[in-house]
């Protein structure tokens, strides 16, 4: 390899791009949101009967985890959208999408720091307004369903 190398006169570059690849999807974002008031479900039911049960602490422990998992996955994602999908006139189109990215991101740390079952629901539905946005952006048609599991929130979805 140095050889041809040599032979072609091949420089070495080094470099760093965030390559677009224009893979973008807001239901990563939507799920882990769903997933915190899940967890939070979950946590509540946990702590009926026994609390001395030390599988019980330890499930309960974990469903913490997850929950604080989801809401931070929740903010990366929709950071990553924010920060590489829209550009400058989709914000003067959506002058409210600076807003609500910061409402998301102030949301998602509240469902972390605490287990209040209204923030998560509300991250739910601001995630929502975002994938509403986003798929209009992308000139597609959105649709309201509950979701197929629980706790069974509405969802926006991409109409296929």
């Amino acid at each position: 390899m140095n050889r041809i190398e040599r032979f072609f006169n091949i420089e070495e570059v080094n470099a760093h791009c965030d390559i677009p690849c224009g893979i973008y999807d807001p239901i990563t974002a939507q799920i882990a949101a769903l997933t915190t008031v899940r967890m939070i479900d979950l946590m509540k039911d946990t702590l009926e009967g026994d609390l001395a049960d030390m599988d019980k602490k330890n499930k309960f422990a974990r469903l913490v985890n997850i929950k604080e998992e989801h809401a931070e996955k929740t903010k990366h994602e929709i950071r990553v959208i924010w920060g590489d999908f829209f550009k400058a006139g989709h914000f003067e189109k959506y002058p409210n999408l600076h807003d609500l990215t910061h409402e998301i991101m102030i949301l998602g740390s509240k469902v972390k720091q605490g287990t209040d079952r209204e923030k998560a629901v509300e991250l739910v539905e601001k995630v929502n307004e975002f994938a509403k946005i986003f798929w209009e952006i992308k000139g597609e048609e959105t649709v309201e369903a509950e979701a197929p599991y629980a706790p069974k929130l509405k969802m926006v979805y991409r109409k296929i």
